[in-house]
């Protein structure tokens, strides 16, 4: 996605989204004023980290001016902020529909999308390359089968090891695996847990739980990593944990 793509939503408008370098990225104002912010500029600043914003050039109605773009990262600092009921709807929209169409095709065909049929075959013969390229693709993965099958205890292995460390702690997961199941990066779900006051860092930099927002969410165990020989007190995530972030990030 070279250019920038427009999407509509009944409920919330029209966003315009970019590809940069196999990155998404979101024209500010437009998830500003689809999550209700008032002040989009305002937003934009308060909300959002400088890393997860930038300048660029934006052409809308025949004119060039900067924007400010932001990131999937960005994204999210929005949504957690706005006061808008329907915000989880709108991180649904993105997520369910917008960012896997994307991901998979490099494109996304909207039928809402005023469209001439000449744009929607080129938009279709792109989505049809993608696909062939990903037939190629699982040929050559079933080509190498019987070379994968030769390894299989040892794929298997480490995800029985995994189950039986996962009993072992009573079924408490930690920071980068409870982030796997919920679908979002580590990185994004530690933010959330920082900026919500579940969690805070000690002078060490060990993520620490809010004894006033813990109740059952998290617990202190002692760990030790054969591999590495680490030993020490980690925060893991309760099944009502995972439960309740769930329910926050659906």
């Amino acid at each position: 996605m070279s250019s920038i793509e427009l999407f509509r939503n009944e409920s919330f408008g029209e966003i315009r989204i970019l590809l940069i370098e196999d990155e998404v990225w979101f024209v500010g104002k437009d998830v500003a004023e689809a999550l209700g912010y008032e002040r989009p500029d305002n937003a934009i600043r308060n909300h959002i980290d400088e890393e997860d914003k930038l300048m660029h050039q934006i052409s809308a109605s025949g004119q060039s001016r900067k924007m400010v773009i932001i990131n999937e990262s960005g994204l999210y600092s929005l949504i957690l902020s706005s006061k808008l009921p329907q915000a989880k709807e709108f991180k649904r929209w993105v997520t369910n529909d917008i960012l896997p169409s994307i991901r998979k095709n490099g494109e996304y065909i909207s039928n809402q999308e005023n469209l001439t049929q000449e744009e929607i075959l080129a938009k279709a013969l792109i989505v049809a390359q993608n696909v062939i390229n990903e037939k190629d693709k699982l040929n050559k993965q079933l080509q190498a089968q019987n070379s994968e099958l030769a390894v299989d205890n040892q794929i298997m292995r480490p995800k029985a090891d995994y189950f039986d460390e996962l009993v072992d702690r009573n079924l408490l997961t930690n920071f980068r695996e409870t982030a796997k199941q919920l679908g979002i990066k580590e990185k994004l779900f530690i933010k959330f847990l920082l900026d919500k006051k579940y969690l805070y860092r000690d002078n060490r930099g060990k993520l620490m739980p809010y004894a006033d927002k813990n109740n059952g969410l998290f617990e202190m165990k002692e760990s030790v990593n054969e591999k590495t020989k680490w030993a020490g007190t980690q925060t893991l995530i309760t099944p009502k944990g995972r439960e309740t972030f769930r329910l926050l990030f659906i």
